[in-house]
């Protein structure tokens, strides 16, 4: 029996890629640890089964797991407690990487805001590990630290707490050199008798930190700083600050750092995002960049939405929605930007009960009621019973109080209670699900999307993977804007999850994903000739695959003097017959090799099944994997090392297991769709393509719809129009009843012609009014039943996806 201070952390055991706690998200057995973290409801150790039937060989327990010794094979380490030996497994991981500088962020709000912003601005030039997410607690924060790798070069980790002596077990994970205080406010109050103790104990993190930025003005934070031994960096009004502000005009801010004045260009008004964007400014100028370079980076931040999201509601109205938090800190920040925005001079706010730990609840609200007041609050709506408890205390306001949010969204409804003309702010906890009323105040705008679901992106890479041997490498295909969902922010999220390589048609295509901050290999598909020193010059592996390309290449090599060998891939024909060298060529391709050995170096090698998708094809496929083991062994002996040998695309992965060879590409099977029907159960729908209903007509027997009068009306009907036509994506073969849309869950057919950027359809039977939204794919309607309708393939429905469509990228939490 071990307790976490007598384990051997340097023995062979805890090497592995990843730590599991949640049995849901497996990737690679062989490569994993799973702890049997004990919760309230559940305790990991029932799962100890079920993952070892999966492949995972270590596990994590503690003494009173008695059954190992069922598990052939399998590793145990018994402990006191799980979670207290992956603190200390990942403390003594990030032991290893002394010299990696790591920035610390906490703070009662915007930790994960101020994260994501330093982030975008500083992997332009470092390679950073960052937390996912709002990965900041005690779980949390060891598995963001064990993604720290040899390649970083600057972590950033947020850390949270919500009761006293948490911090200590982060900053010992963290071990930070540099910390980042944001703010102090209400939120976890129920557990610390004062701010004072909280602010000490949030403090604590920045005990062993070589420097500190903080904003000056938050007086007790400043005053916690000044008593240890680091060197703070501060910014605010105060005058002795070290980034001092003399004035703020509109978007210029007017500073004073080391007795010389400066301008800093903060693109936001509004107190939070404000003074979000000077501790990303303050941390820059401490990093050392220049004021020139900070002001480029600032001025290209963007708002995160999962916050504070501002939008056109009803009625004239505007609405704010903050559904994040819900202390008296968030609800002033969120005040504050309210008070910005100047379009109606009548402000509503609705605000749910404060869930933060006053024992007095009197005192609270009253505060509330002097924030309404401070901030120019013309009208309140209170939800929840707390409010209506306290609702004499907000006499001075034109007041309104609900129960609950169901009683609130009824009242909307039936339009007992009524929005015009005015700023309304929905300030809500998350279990009162104000998301709920915010769409009934949302204006349905005449608009087309594609919504992305990065986590099921996430989800069928990790079951894919589930597929592989633990050396069998991925590349994802991220061509054709990703299968039309979009390549850089696919990118973005496929590297985070540590795919080995990805693809891309052009080479221009991966300039951009270079320029975007993505580092992982690319392969170039279809290359030419006068883009070889752009692919060079990027790190792109180009696909190398006739003569004509090869002599290209030796050409262009002749007249370069480069110590660095031209990284290439090589495609053979095995019966694909399109791209590729044949049996024939292989003669000359070997000779070329060897006049370019030092000016080349072959990575992988490749070849393109023609039928995986299909059994009747078996035999040939069956025969291409045999041609090409034959063809890369020639070619391995030929030029004297190995390289990365892949022939298996999403269809193969499923069909031939023993194919897998060094690495697979994943293409199509990534968007949630298995065309060999085999497996489609396992996966998750990534695109979902939505419009509205822009208008609703009656009509009668004789009358006709659309161009070329091919939509003929029997009876009276009712037909709307939506927004979308071909010019969206949205195939012409549609028309006259061959494609549905699903509208309020009803299937609505396609009347008449599909036009340029509108279509109609039949909903006689479907309540629907104007405004509903148009479901044309996603999980209600899958893209492999609109490919059958039209007799096409699933690849053509998702990369005929117009770039006028705006696509929204989501992640479910």
């Amino acid at each position: 029996m071990n307790n976490s201070n007598s384990i051997d952390f340097s023995s062979p055991f805890w090497k592995a890629k990843y730590l599991l706690i949640d049995s849901r998200l497996l990737t690679a057995p062989s490569q994993t640890i799973f702890f049997a973290l004990k919760g309230i409801k559940r305790d990991g150790q029932s799962f100890v089964e079920e993952l070892y039937n999966k492949g995972v060989r270590k596990f994590v327990v503690t003494s009173d797991f008695d059954e190992g010794y069922k598990y052939k094979n399998a590793e145990f380490i018994y402990c006191l407690n799980t979670l207290d030996t992956l603190q200390k497994l990942t403390q003594y991981h990030r032991l290893q990487y002394p010299n990696l500088p790591v920035i610390s962020i906490t703070g009662s709000n915007a930790k994960t805001i101020v994260k994501e912003w330093l982030y975008s601005i500083l992997e332009i030039d470092r390679n950073v590990v960052k937390s996912p997410k709002s990965y900041n607690s005690q779980i949390g924060v060891p598995l963001s630290v064990w993604q720290i790798n040899e390649k970083h070069d600057l972590g950033i980790f947020e850390a949270g707490i919500s009761k006293p002596n948490e911090m200590q077990h982060l900053a010992s994970i963290i071990q930070p050199t540099i910390g980042l205080f944001t703010n102090i406010g209400s939120a976890h109050d129920k557990h610390f008798t004062s701010l004072e103790q909280k602010v000490k104990e949030k403090g604590s993190l920045f005990n062993h930190c070589d420097y500190v930025i903080y904003c000056k003005d938050h007086q007790l934070i400043d005053a916690e700083m000044q008593t240890k031994s680091c060197t703070c960096v501060t910014w605010g009004y105060d005058q002795t600050a070290s980034i001092s502000i003399k004035k703020i005009d509109n978007y210029a801010v007017n500073v004073i750092y080391k007795n010389t004045d400066y301008t800093l260009h903060i693109p936001f008004t509004d107190a939070a995002s404000f003074e979000n964007a000077m501790h990303c400014a303050t941390m820059m100028v401490h990093l050392g960049y220049n004021f020139s370079e900070i002001n480029n980076r600032i001025g290209k931040l963007k708002s995160i939405p999962m916050r504070l999201e501002k939008k056109e509601g009803i009625q004239q109205t505007t609405l704010i929605n903050d559904f994040y938090n819900n202390d008296l800190g968030g609800l002033q920040i969120a005040l504050s930007f309210l008070a910005q925005n100047q379009e109606h001079k009548t402000r509503t706010l609705i605000l749910s009960d404060l869930l933060q730990g006053d024992t007095d609840k009197s005192a609270l609200y009253q505060k509330v009621y002097e924030l309404c007041n401070e901030h120019e609050i013309t009208r309140f709506i209170g939800v929840g019973k707390q409010l209506q408890a306290h609702q004499e205390l907000f006499k001075g306001l034109k007041t309104t109080f609900f129960k609950d949010t169901k009683a609130l969204r009824k009242a909307i409804k039936n339009k007992s209670i009524t929005f015009s003309k005015e700023l309304i702010l929905l300030k809500g906890a998350r279990q009162f699900e104000f998301e709920k009323v915010a769409a009934l105040l949302q204006k349905k705008i005449h608009s087309t999307q594609l919504e992305i679901n990065l986590d099921a992106v996430t989800h069928n890479l990790m079951f894919y993977r589930s597929l592989l041997h633990s050396s069998t490498k991925t590349m994802v295909m991220v061509k054709a804007l990703g299968y039309g969902s979009g390549k850089t922010e696919l990118a973005n999220t496929l590297q985070y999850n540590l795919v080995d390589y990805l693809g891309v048609a052009f080479a221009d295509e991966g300039v951009e994903l270079r320029e975007n901050g993505i580092r992982t290999p690319i392969m170039v598909l279809t290359p030419s000739p006068d883009s070889f020193e752009t692919m060079r010059m990027h790190q792109l592996e180009p696909e190398i695959y006739s003569i004509e390309m090869l002599n290209a290449l030796e050409q262009y090599l002749e007249e370069e003097d480069t110590e660095t060998a031209f990284k290439i891939q090589l495609n053979f024909d095995t019966g694909m017959h399109r791209l590729g060298f044949t049996e024939e060529e292989l003669p000359y391709l070997f000779q070329a090799l060897d006049r370019l050995k030092n000016k080349v170096k072959v990575t992988g090698v490749f070849t393109h099944l023609a039928g995986a998708d299909e059994d009747i094809h078996d035999l040939y496929s069956k025969e291409q994997i045999k041609s090409f083991r034959k063809t890369t062994a020639l070619l391995e002996k030929n030029i004297g090392y190995t390289v990365i040998k892949h022939c298996l695309n999403s269809a193969g992965i499923v069909r031939y297991p023993d194919a897998q060879m060094d690495m697979v590409r994943l293409g199509i099977g990534l968007h949630g769709i298995e065309v060999n029907g085999m497996k489609q159960e396992d996966l998750h729908t990534v695109a979902t393509l939505k419009t509205v209903i822009a208008q609703i007509k009656v009509m009668n027997t004789g009358d006709t719809v659309g161009y070329s009068r091919k939509g003929v009306v029997n009876g009276e009907r009712k037909i709307a129009t939506i927004g979308i036509g071909y010019a969206d994506g949205f195939d012409r073969r549609l028309s006259n009843g061959v494609g549905k849309v699903v509208i309020n869950g009803y299937l609505a057919p396609i009347i008449g012609n599909v036009c340029m950027d509108m279509s109609m359809v039949d909903i006689t039977d479907i309540p629907a009014e104007v405004g509903d939204e148009v479901i044309i794919f996603g999980r209600s309607r899958s893209i492999s039943t609109i490919a059958k309708e039209i007799n096409t393939i699933p690849y053509e429905i998702l990369t005929s996806i117009s770039q006028r469509v705006k696509r929204v990228y989501y992640m479910e939490g």
